[in-house]
């Protein structure tokens, strides 16, 4: 199935998924080596460091300081990497709310990062978002 680039369509067919796991962002150095005990659901090199999104159980397992302990909530719609205003309007619902959000653009879905505390909240406003 093609990647949607369509606003209403992409709205209209959103579904919110949220993972069991609690997230937390880490920081190691950009020439480090991220540790073989740990599984980054995400890594990303900035010149100030490497930032990786654990299980927060990893982290402390390695010693990692982190913050912004959140939840993952996918959103299940084949949104295509140059769609125009879809997380806008997911974000802008939120930002309205309150809630802060991460949001994270993988290849086949959008993926934001939740305050623990906010997670359910943030979920309850994802149903029926379409237009």
């Amino acid at each position: 199935m093609p990647a949607e680039r369509d606003l209403t369509v992409l709205l209209k067919n959103v579904k919110a998924e949220m993972q069991p796991s609690i997230f937390v962002f880490c920081t190691i150095a950009t020439d480090a080596r991220i540790p073989a005990a740990l599984k980054p659901l995400l890594a990303f090199r900035e010149q100030e460091g490497t930032t990786l999104v654990v299980p927060r159980e990893e982290a402390e397992a390695a010693g990692l300081n982190h913050a912004f302990a959140s939840r993952l909530i996918t959103l299940k719609v084949h949104s295509a990497l140059d769609a125009v205003g879809f997380l806008a309007a997911i974000t802008a619902r939120l930002a309205a709310a309150g809630i802060s959000v991460n949001a994270v653009s993988a290849f086949h879905h959008d993926h934001l990062f939740v305050p623990v505390d906010r997670a359910d909240e943030a979920m309850a406003l994802l149903v029926g978002i379409s237009p």
